[in-house]
C-alpha cells in the first residue's frame, strides 16, 4: 500500500494510491499530525482524485527525524572512519522537511559546500518506547525516500552537527510511503546530473532498520509519523545552484528536488 499526503486545492490531505488514483482517508490529514496519535487511522474515506490532478506533498509532517551517522560500510570506508559499535544518532528538525519537487535552499551566507546524501527513511506507524528487535515491525508504518542534506564543511568545523544538518530544507522526503517492503533487501541509487553516483545494497547497512528502531526507541519515545533516517551509502558529492538531484529506492520509486539560491 502506498500512502501519500497531498493538496486539492486548497485543502490537503492524507490519501491511499492505487494506480493512477488517490483515495482520501477518513481521517483527513492524519499523516500531518505526527506526534498527535499512539496509532494512525488507515481507514478510506470517500473522495476520490486523479493522481496527476493533485500536488503530493512530504508524505509525513514528523514531530522529529532520528538520522544515523556511519551506517553504511562503504561509506565509513569512504570517510577513512572506523565502524560504529552502536548507532550514532543525531536530530534533524521537522522545520527541515519539504517534499518531492520542492527546492533545497542552498544556505550561502553559511556555507560554500552542501552535499547530497540518498537514505532510506523508516516511517513509524504505531507509538514506540523500549521495544525489542523482534517487535520492531510492528511500530514502523512503512518506507520512503529520503536526502539527509549536509553543509559538509560546517559539518567539519562544528563539533556538533544541529547547524549542518539542520537548515530548511534540508531533509527532502516522499514522494509517498510504500507499506509492503522488505528494509533488508533493497538497493539505493542516487542519481545527480543525470549520473548514478550512489548505488547500494541495505544490505551493506552496520545496523538493519529494526535493530536502529529499538536502539532509537531506548533513547527517545517514537510518535506515529517520526522519521528515522538509516544512513548514506558511499558516493557522496557537493551540489550546486540549479542541480537536480534523486533519490530512488527499489520498491518505493524516486525523490526529486533541485537546489536554488537563497
Amino acid at each position: 500500500m502506498r500512502l501519500a499526503r497531498f493538496k486539492s486545492g486548497e485543502e490537503v490531505f492524507s490519501g491511499i494510491i492505487e494506480g493512477e488514483i488517490i483515495t482520501q482517508l477518513k481521517s483527513g490529514d492524519v499523516l500531518g499530525r505526527a506526534g498527535g496519535f499512539d496509532t494512525l487511522d488507515l481507514r478510506k474515506g470517500e473522495r476520490v482524485f486523479n493522481l496527476d490532478a493533485v500536488t503530493l506533498l512530504a508524505p509525513t509532517l514528523p514531530s522529529k527525524i532520528i538520522a544515523i551517522g556511519l551506517n553504511y560500510k562503504a561509506h565509513a570506508e569512504e570517510f577513512n572512519k572506523e565502524l560504529p559499535k552502536e548507532p550514532m544518532i543525531f536530530l534533524k528538525p521537522p522545520t527541515a522537511v519539504i517534499g518531492p519537487g520542492e527546492d533545497i535552499i542552498y544556505p550561502s551566507h553559511m556555507s560554500r559546500r552542501i552535499d547530497y546524501e540518498g537514505e532510506l527513511g523508516v516511517v513509524i506507524g504505531k507509538k514506540a518506547k523500549d521495544i525489542a528487535p523482534e517487535v520492531a515491525k510492528e511500530h514502523i508504518l512503512g518506507y520512503t525516500c529520503f536526502n539527509d542534506v549536509t553543509a559538509r564543511d560546517l559539518q567539519k568545523t562544528d563539533t556538533q552537527y544541529t547547524r549542518a544538518k539542520g537548515f530548511d530544507t534540508f531533509a527532502p522526503i516522499g514522494p509517498w510511503i510504500e507499506t509492503d517492503l522488505r528494509p533488508e533487501t533493497l538497493r539505493i541509487k542516487t542519481i545527480f546530473k543525470g549520473e548514478v553516483v550512489q548505488d547500494s545494497p541495505t544490505s551493506d547497512m552496520v545496523f538493519g532498520v529494526f535493530e536502529l528502531l529499538s536502539f532509537v526507541s531506548s533513547v527517545m519515545t517514537l510518535f506515529p509519523g517520526d522519521v528515522i533516517a538509516t544512513g548514506t551509502p558511499s558516493g557522496i558529492g557537493k551540489m550546486h545552484y540549479g542541480d537536480e538531484v534523486e533519490i530512488f529506492i527499489e520498491g518505493i520509486g524516486s525523490l526529486k528536488n533541485r537546489v536554488i539560491k537563497k
